[in-house]
């Protein structure tokens, strides 16, 4: 079964070329332009769009900007192998169209995570202690709910990774942002996952004023590497209430 997140949606109504980009990267997530097939002729993929064709032309330059498509002068534009050749900016499309991850996105996501934060939590500690500690204060006082787990987590990364001091990591999170905080609802829903994380915080707040780096970055290891134990133990749980799938089917936030 495929894990479906909510699609992330913008306050208002898109612009035209704008509805034309999201339509065409839905359709390429979707499969209905393969990697490496040709998207059809102007004029007909503007109808099928409801656009214009200048407009058509403008998504079509964001997308092949992006990595989504290849224009090609005088031959028909191509779809990209955006799971091979894409980048940054694939991938921050790829989370805003959440209706149509690829299966096993989010275990792919928490691995790379896995990968990440010990090494920018031990460069947190090492360079500011004092400012990890204090986005850590609030972590005792967190109500036992999925939606409150979920916000002050993506706050202490995003604080971790401007304390690291290395702003290439605070780029590759923030394109994360709704995703993550979706997502972090889903797994958050489960006591386990909560009592994981108090833990976590404290441990990491007794580094943090410490000021011991190399501690810091292990706790973060450990309970990274059990996020993800946890995120796949939930996954077999499949239609289960309480596993992602079932909440994410439900259309439902998190535990009250």
């Amino acid at each position: 079964m495929r894990h479906v997140v909510r699609p992330l949606t913008s306050s208002g109504p898109l612009r035209p070329a704008s509805h034309a980009e999201s339509a065409l990267v839905s359709g390429i997530l979707r499969g209905a332009y393969p990697a490496g097939s040709e998207l059809p002729g102007e004029r007909q993929l503007a109808v099928s769009l409801g656009v214009t064709r200048p407009t058509l032309r403008e998504a079509l330059q964001r997308l092949a900007r992006d990595g989504w498509v290849e224009i090609r002068h005088g031959k028909p534009t191509r779809v990209a192998d955006v799971l091979s050749d894409g980048g940054l900016n694939v991938l921050e499309g790829l989370v805003a169209h959440g209706e149509a991850l690829p299966d096993g996105f989010v275990e792919r996501l928490l691995e790379v995570r896995l990968a990440m934060a010990p090494a920018y939590a031990r460069a947190a500690v090492s360079r500011d202690a004092a400012a990890v500690a204090a986005a850590l204060a609030p972590a005792a006082g967190l109500p036992d709910e999925a939606a409150a787990f979920a916000a002050f987590d993506w706050e202490l990364h995003r604080a971790l990774t401007g304390a690291s001091g290395n702003f290439v990591w605070r780029l590759i999170l923030n394109g994360f942002r709704g995703f993550y905080e979706e997502t972090a609802r889903l797994y958050f829903f489960r006591a386990e996952a909560r009592e994981a994380s108090r833990g976590f915080y404290a441990a990491l707040l007794s580094a943090a004023r410490k000021g011991d780096a190399g501690g810091a970055e292990r706790v973060t290891r450990d309970v990274m590497a059990r996020s993800l134990d946890l995120w796949r133990e939930a996954e077999k749980a499949g239609g289960r209430a309480g596993g992602p799938k079932a909440r994410a089917a439900r259309g439902k936030g998190g535990a009250r």
